[in-house]
């Protein structure tokens, strides 16, 4: 039993004191022999407790063996937390090869993200990067919500990094759908992977969609241009686009939430762009970082920056008529609100921090 505690009893031989005498022997009545037979009622004894923060807590004596112990009982609980794992693991693969797992119509496979995807991507993000995560509460428990976040990074990996802090930090530990970039969709394996990642096209249709089901979407406006900026242009945010996500949560009346990401801009540092190389591989860009390609592959390991996500307060859309997405002026003062959000608590963080890499 783990909370069991052992009273030791004072043994006078310790101190260097006196060895006491041995009891005089009784019989089995337990009287001296002469005495005559006297008959007690033997009262129960109560259990002893000790008084711990105003709160009872019955002793208890160690069973030799037991959990504490290390004994059977312990080896039998660790045997059958493994046993259910491997169960666990066998009726995955069970239901992966007869085809008994639901996929929704963008490809979305949440147990495969669920138990496999993100158990792959959250060493990085538990370990690698320490994320931090801030203002998880801003997110709804349930309904549709925009989630819009700066872009930065050379290789999208902060994407999946919130993916995994609102899922892991949410109460709901809901499912965020991210918005991905064409180029995405046309590379092999990267294209499966994220679709059932839950991953779609950044489109104004299929953003629409996912918000009119009640889903958490996730879009970073600013593209190739935030990922693939120099470094010298750390956290100064690109501009973003011309609105198009603004128009979309005017149009489902969801809230838009912004996320600002600190700690993605240094782990490739891009001290150049290969243009010419970029664009014989149709790559919008091909970075050149104080490691790659000089290392070669070692060179594509990113830096251990420690990161921080902070998700800012909702920005309501339902109280606009419906006519509202199709205002220009309305779309182009909410992106910019949104926009200067994300700026000013990016600069709040990076004031805050102590260091890139603690």
């Amino acid at each position: 039993m783990a909370d069991a505690k052992v009273i030791p009893f004072d043994d006078d031989r310790s101190r260097g004191g006196a060895v006491p005498r041995p009891p005089r022997r009784r019989n089995a009545g337990g009287r001296r022999k002469g005495e005559p037979a006297v008959v007690q009622e033997v009262q129960p004894l109560p259990a002893r407790t000790i008084q711990q923060d105003d709160v009872p807590v019955t002793r208890e004596e160690p069973v030799a063996g037991g959990a504490a112990a290390g004994g059977p009982a312990a080896a039998e609980e660790r045997g059958g937390g493994w046993d259910r794992r491997i169960a666990g693991g066998l009726s995955f693969l069970r239901r992966r090869l007869t085809g008994e797992y639901e996929v929704d119509d963008f490809g979305y496979d949440q147990e495969l993200t669920e138990q496999v995807l993100m158990s792959l991507v959250r060493p990085l993000y538990e370990k690698y990067f320490r994320v931090e995560v801030k203002g998880v509460e801003n997110i709804p428990s349930e309904g549709g919500a925009l989630i819009v976040a700066n872009h930065s990074g050379t290789l999208p990996l902060d994407g999946l990094m919130m993916q995994v802090a609102v899922h892991d930090n949410h109460p709901r530990n809901r499912h965020l759908r991210l918005l991905a970039a064409d180029l995405v969709f046309m590379l092999p394996v990267v294209n499966e992977l994220a679709r059932k990642a839950g991953h779609t096209l950044a489109c104004a249709e299929d953003a629409e969609r996912l918000l009119e089901r009640g889903e958490l979407v996730g879009v970073m406006p600013e593209g190739f241009k935030g990922i693939g900026k120099p470094f010298g242009e750390r956290y100064k945010l690109q501009r973003f686009g011309r609105g198009g996500f603004v128009s979309t949560a005017l149009r489902q009346g969801t809230p838009i939430i912004p996320c600002s990401i600190v700690g993605a801009e240094e782990i490739y540092p891009m001290i150049g762009n290969a243009k010419t190389l970029a664009r014989l591989l149709g790559f919008p860009y091909f970075p050149i970082t104080p490691t790659f390609p000089w290392l070669g592959p070692l060179g594509a390991v990113p830096l251990p920056t420690k990161w921080t996500i902070q998700f800012g307060e909702p920005i309501p859309t339902d109280g606009y008529p419906p006519e509202a997405a199709e205002d220009p002026m309305l779309m182009f003062n909410l992106t910019d609100q949104v926009r200067e959000q994300i700026q000013h608590t990016l600069y709040k963080l990076l004031v805050q921090r102590r260091s890139v890499f603690f």
